[in-house]
């Protein structure tokens, strides 16, 4: 047997043979128009663009069916891509300067690829290999090649081994046959990852070198819970990883028999479960895994890849979607988050040593008036006459990156002033639907001031992502020190008990919008320090409610107080062991 680690992408577990994969090309009907210049190359890109956008439309409606309409979205960031005018703009110029078509997408391709596979934010390096995927289409249509069928010989269930895949091959697995897959190479934010995920495929990525050296058929086991891929996997471990699969099964079918059922605790207290969001498309997905509500809405995807900013039209048109397709849910927008770790092409910021501490969120909005006055009217625009179930106002705005209560201020001056654009003379009707004013709590500062800031916020959510990286002094994107970032440290949790009983002692709302709100592990800490919600992606709500249903406050109200005087984190998790589902 033969042992590998990789990152686990996408929980389950599986056996089956190994199908390697290995992208090819077929020939196409088309001439290669490679080496064309002047005129005819500009008249081959433009066929070969709207070739490419036909092409991504069709991967989309596939997605759509197979994935859903949130993972589906990947490709209207692909069909964004082949419009966007940064892209556009290197191919003509590099055509103006004589090159021939091929070498001027390949150049210009790879100019944007590397641009963003530079930058900080492993979100964004992830998109590097979305560009060269777009990329490798637009070669292909300019060469007058197709892609081979690239799964034609996956003809029985087995374990895809691949170097890497695009999204593009991604969705055209023929999910039937797809046991498992596992890549050598790859990161666990990047779109095949979020489509495994969405397709319910275990997944492993960055395995590490030599499986494509594997002999088809060879019997392989897939732990994607662990991270772990075994090649020739014992007997002992076949058994264990088969009571793995069946106990998987079982839970499934619990889970689903909780649907329609409140998360809450056996002696009666009420947690809402809401998802964290990228995109209105992901709102339907939400709603089908339970979602009572968005608790956080990351604003950020109207603004990427674009060199203009989005008008206020155009977001209000987009914030209305996501509303709408809510139903009468609330949904917590958080205003745009870029800056130093993220850079905008029209919001160009200087190279910082540390972005992370740097110059972003609201620190550079408060500098550009013009384009958060702009999103603030938006979100106000597109909640006017929307509610909730109870009546309150459906849109709620969050404020990230609030260290003071200076910062909360100059962002509540900035809430009033867009308020009085939107409204003005304090029109009644409108005035019920003005939206909730809140804060998002990830920096230790603001935590530990939260007696003080609670008072003036309508709501406060934690973003237990960015508190546990600055509290604990890790770097989440830095392999050498991630491990460190463990967000149920006990430093960690003081910090957050202390903010929610101030939150709880103001009277104020306080939710977990981080990726601990999800954690089974971490919920029953939230649960025994009262939380009123707790927010992550929507694939992991079924397990959390049945995590909540499953526990007893007043004996998590013991296990809190041993907790938070734990010495490591190991500790806090035996303390909190109390029965996983």
């Amino acid at each position: 047997m033969h042992v590998r680690k990789g990152v686990a992408v996408s929980d389950g577990v599986a056996i089956g043979p190994a199908f390697v994969f290995r992208a090819q090309e077929a020939p196409g009907a088309g001439p290669d128009r490679g080496a064309a210049t002047g005129t005819a190359a500009r008249e081959a890109f433009a066929e070969a663009v709207e070739s490419v956008r036909a092409r991504l439309r069709a991967l989309r409606e596939r997605a759509a069916r197979e994935a859903g309409e949130a993972e589906a979205a990947i490709f209207d960031a692909h069909l964004l891509m082949l419009d966007d005018p940064m892209l556009q703009e290197e191919v003509g110029r590099r055509l103006e300067s004589g090159q021939p078509l091929g070498q001027a997408v390949d150049e210009a391709i790879e100019e944007l690829a590397g641009m963003l596979a530079a930058l900080d934010d492993p979100y964004m390096r992830q998109r590097a290999a979305d560009v060269r995927d777009l990329g490798g289409q637009l070669r292909r249509a300019i060469r007058g090649v197709a892609a081979a069928a690239p799964f034609e010989g996956l003809v029985r269930p087995s374990i895809v081994v691949a170097e890497d895949l695009t999204p593009s091959d991604t969705v055209s697995l023929p999910r039937a046959q797809v046991l498992a897959i596992v890549t050598e190479a790859g990161g666990p934010t990047s779109h095949t990852a979020i489509l495994a995920r969405a397709m319910g495929v275990p997944a492993i990525v960055g395995a590490g070198p030599g499986l494509l050296d594997l002999a088809e058929g060879r019997r392989m086991g897939v732990d994607a819970r662990e991270g772990v891929v075994y090649v020739d996997p014992d007997e002992a471990t076949l058994e264990r990883l088969s009571q793995a699969m069946r106990d998987e099964a079982g839970a499934a079918a619990r889970r689903a028999a909780l649907r329609a059922l409140p998360a809450e605790t056996v002696d009666g207290f009420r947690v809402e479960l809401a998802a964290n969001l990228g995109h209105p498309s992901e709102a339907g997905a939400a709603v089908a895994q339970g979602a009572e509500g968005v608790g956080l809405f990351r604003t950020e995807f109207l603004f990427l890849d674009r060199a203009e900013p989005p008008t206020e039209d155009e977001q209000v048109r987009a914030y209305r979607e996501v509303l709408e397709r809510m139903g009468a849910r609330p949904v917590i927008f958080r205003t745009l988050d870029v800056g130093g770790d993220k850079p905008l092409p029209f919001l160009p910021v200087e190279g910082e040593a540390n972005p992370f501490l740097g110059y972003r969120a609201i620190r550079l909005l408060l500098d550009r008036p013009e384009i958060f006055q702009a999103q603030l009217r938006a979100l106000m625009r597109a909640g006017l006459g929307r509610f909730t179930e109870r009546g309150e106002p459906q849109a709620r705005i969050m404020f990230p990156m609030v260290a003071t209560l200076d910062d909360l201020r100059a962002c509540r001056r900035a809430f009033e002033d867009a308020w009085r654009a939107v409204a003005p003379g304090g029109d009644p009707a409108a005035e019920r639907s003005r939206p909730l004013f809140g804060i998002m709590v990830e920096i230790p500062a603001a935590a530990l001031m939260m007696d003080v800031l609670a008072r003036e916020v309508d709501f406060v959510s934690i973003g237990t992502n960015d508190l546990t990286q600055y509290t604990l002094a890790v770097d989440r994107t830095n392999p050498r020190v991630a491990s460190r970032a463990d967000a149920l440290d006990p430093a960690l949790l003081r910090l957050m008990h202390r903010a929610i009983a101030a939150c709880r002692e103001a009277g104020t709302w306080v939710g977990v919008c981080g990726e601990a709100g999800g954690d089974p592990a971490a919920i029953p800490f939230f649960v025994a320090a009262g939380v009123n919600e707790l927010s992550m992606s929507p694939g992991r709500l079924p397990a959390a409610k049945e995590r909540v249903r499953s526990l007893d406050r007043r004996d998590l109200a013991r296990r809190l107080e041993d907790a938070l005087n734990a010495g490591t984190a190991e500790e806090v998790r035996r303390i909190f062991d109390v029965g996983s589902p």
